[in-house]
């Protein structure tokens, strides 16, 4: 207990000393310096107020994006901003969602095709539906139908299959109608917002009784922001829709071309029958 009281006591000298030693070092200094202040006292200022200024220019230049963006946010009005954003959180959302299932729809249809034939002649008709089963992807879907369908003739099938074409079709483009609201509705909203700042820059003019730039530099950059922000949102949006819409095209031409092929192999195997 005695050794714990005097280490404690110890490390208290010790800080004790250290202090009493950095209040000398300090006293020190501050008269050296008040003594060189005294003689460029009229320079000093001017640093100061330079380096003022520099911090300052150096603050506006290390804000963030996202800071910046936040600030617009807060200037253009949260009223239609929130607006626009929700239409940009929700337009990304339903493309994303799009995009994901294109890109798990797209297939290997020559290798499917190559399966196909292999299982028809060496299984037959069960074997090639099978081989469909474990395959994902609308072209395996189309071809199960089809060859499900075989027993009935080459029309049946067919028909079948460019039924079951359109089926497909409809999946692939399910959602891109909200998509494109989205893209319409974003833009608008930002109009209706420069819409309004402008009537409340003539509102603030009718008031005031005087044409002054500082009355209407408000609600012009409320109209301006506001504006920028429905259309990035729209061009943001729009980009995610093209894509879709040139990858639904292409998955579509390949469900055609395949289809075709998978009639010529059933014409084949029937007439190896």
């Amino acid at each position: 207990m005695m050794k714990k009281l005097f280490a404690f006591i110890a490390v208290l000298g010790m800080l004790y000393l250290g202090a009493s030693n950095n209040a000398v070092a300090q006293d020190q200094t501050e008269e050296a310096t008040t003594e060189v202040a005294a003689q460029q006292a009229a320079p000093a200022v001017d640093m100061t107020a330079d380096a003022e200024e520099a911090a300052a220019a150096a603050s506006e230049e290390g804000k963030s994006l996202h800071s910046q963006l936040k600030q617009k946010f807060i200037e253009g009005g949260a009223g239609f901003m929130s607006t626009v954003l929700i239409c940009l959180i929700l337009g990304l959302a339903m493309a994303l969602e799009r995009v994901i299932y294109l890109n798990l729809s797209t297939s290997n249809n020559k290798k499917l095709l190559v399966k196909v034939e292999e299982a028809l002649a060496s299984g037959g008709i069960e074997a090639a539906k099978e081989v469909c089963r474990n395959t994902r992807g609308p072209v395996a879907s189309i071809f199960y139908q089809g060859l499900d369908r075989s027993e009935e003739g080459i029309d049946v099938v067919e028909k079948t299959v460019v039924a079951y074409g359109g089926v497909q079709a409809g999946l692939l483009e399910k959602g891109l109608s909200w998509l494109a609201l989205f893209i319409a509705l974003a833009p608008m909203l930002g109009f209706m917002g420069t819409v309004i700042g402008m009537i409340a820059a003539f509102d603030a003019i009718e008031v005031a009784g005087d044409i002054s730039p500082s009355l209407v530099a408000g609600g012009i950059k409320v109209a301006l922001i506001t504006t920028v922000s429905g259309l990035v949102v729209a061009i943001i949006l729009q980009i995610f829709y093209n894509y879709c819409v040139a990858k639904i095209d292409a998955i579509v031409n390949s469900m055609e071309d395949a289809s075709i092929s998978l009639i010529d192999l059933l014409v084949k195997h029937n007439l190896k029958k």
